[in-house]
């Protein structure tokens, strides 16, 4: 017993002393990846997305392989990466092994802006899963063997076991040479569905269950005689963030009030983003969220909020014009500015929201004492919508055309009009 006591100490303080090292040498104030704030472009996300879902295309029981150029990777790598963070990853195929240089953007800190750390990935056999060769926290060379030991121990003691699981399981061989990376790999129709009732998993971080039962609250409050408005919704949940935040805990109260209120307005939405099949919506009686007499506006701007909550703003922009043109020129309702508007004042909300612990505290503040949407959303009506791919086209030409631009910086500027913007951007 006491041998096993020791060895957990001795894991403990390896990989605490191992992100100590990281926090002291990879944290400084010059980013060692150029292009960081990766800029987005339509065909980027399209074609970052068609590499992440190929390995959803084969059926159970055959065996599939994706092949992805250095090109690939890059894109790949930094569209995931993009999600979360601002942040840059240069993937390089060299002497059959990947080469990784990893920037992020840090909160504010003492220590630094940015994290940089690189490694490279390399196996001797293809039938076994690349493992660390190299490892550099900023310009100091860490041991691969003791890296790749922390790494392993992070991944099967934390919630990234299971991604690393259902990631890896399926994979039966690896090739890395000068020229692509290969994955041949074979998945059963149980770990398919395995995946697929993760990915619908949607059980909530245990703090948010405080706002879930006020959500509750509210719904079960409201006047069936009257439209559900989406400030009735934020305004006492913005309440209750502020009543429940410390000055470093504003940022994720403001994330757990927003993605609560998305979960309700928008679950409706839920199966058809996860693309699960068979996804039932919440039994529960709801009513729908209206802005402006319109329920669009209130799931564009929840959504594009909660999108910008949880990932990079910049990447929440462009997949909210992505789905008008999409809408446009696949038989959808068509291009919205109208929506686009929301998208664009829910993704400035989610900036602001959670930036940092002084502006997470000052929206809280002004949230809570909202008497109407058009507090935190401009009227919108009066812009061009319902617009088919010809239509678009004919008026508009593309997205960076002088006239498209001009209606996009109407909208910009009415939404920074708006007070509760305004307050931030002077400061």
């Amino acid at each position: 017993m006491k041998l096993l006591l020791r060895l957990s100490s001795y894991t403990l303080l390896t990989v605490l002393a191992l992100s100590v090292t990281i926090v002291l040498f990879g944290v400084g104030n010059k980013p060692e990846v150029i292009g960081l704030g990766w800029e987005l472009t339509h065909d980027d996300i399209a074609r970052a997305k068609k590499i992440l879902h190929e390995g959803a295309q084969i059926k159970p029981y055959e065996l599939g392989t994706i092949e992805l150029t250095e090109n690939d990777l890059n894109l790949a790598g930094n569209y995931l990466l993009n999600r979360y963070w601002k942040s840059a990853v240069y993937i390089q195929l060299i002497n059959n092994k990947l080469r990784f240089n990893v920037t992020i953007t840090l909160p504010d800190n003492i220590l630094g802006k940015y994290l940089n750390i690189s490694f490279r990935l390399g196996n001797d056999s293809i039938y076994e899963l690349p493992g660390i060769t190299k490892f550099k926290v900023g310009k100091l060379l860490l041991p691969a063997r003791l890296a790749a030991w922390v790494m392993q121990r992070i991944i099967h003691n934390t919630s990234l076991r299971d991604y690393y699981i259902l990631a890896t399981q399926p994979i039966k061989a690896v090739i890395i040479d000068q020229e692509q990376l290969t994955i041949t790999y074979y998945s059963s129709a149980e770990s398919l569905q395995q995946a697929r009732e993760f990915l619908a998993d949607s059980s909530a971080n245990p703090a948010q269950a405080v706002y879930q039962k006020r959500l509750a609250e509210i719904v079960a409050g409201h006047d069936p005689e009257w439209r559900l408005s989406l400030a009735e919704l934020l305004q006492p949940m913005f309440q209750l963030a502020l009543q429940r935040s410390a000055p470093d805990s504003a940022i994720e109260e403001n994330r757990l009030a927003i993605l609560t209120v998305n979960d309700y307005v928008n679950q409706q939405q839920i199966p058809k983003l996860l693309d699960v099949p068979n996804a039932k919506p919440a039994q529960n009686t709801q009513y729908s969220a209206f802005m402006y007499k319109r329920i669009d506006l209130a799931q564009h701007f929840i959504g594009a909020a909660a999108l910008t909550a949880t990932m990079n703003g910049q990447l929440a922009k462009v997949m909210g014009e992505q789905k008008e043109l999409s809408d446009a020129e696949n038989g959808g309702s068509g291009f919205s500015f109208i929506d686009l508007a929301a998208d664009k004042a829910g993704t400035k909300f989610g900036e602001i929201a959670t930036s940092t612990p002084e502006n997470a505290r000052s929206i809280q503040k002004a949230m809570s004492a909202i008497r109407s949407y058009s507090e935190f959303m401009p009227d919108p009506r009066d812009l061009p919508e319902k617009m088919d791919a010809a239509e678009f086209h004919e008026r508009f030409g593309s997205i960076n055309s002088e006239e498209y631009l001009k209606i996009s910086k109407e909208i910009d500027m009415r939404i920074a009009a708006l007070s509760i913007y305004r307050r931030q951007t002077e400061k």
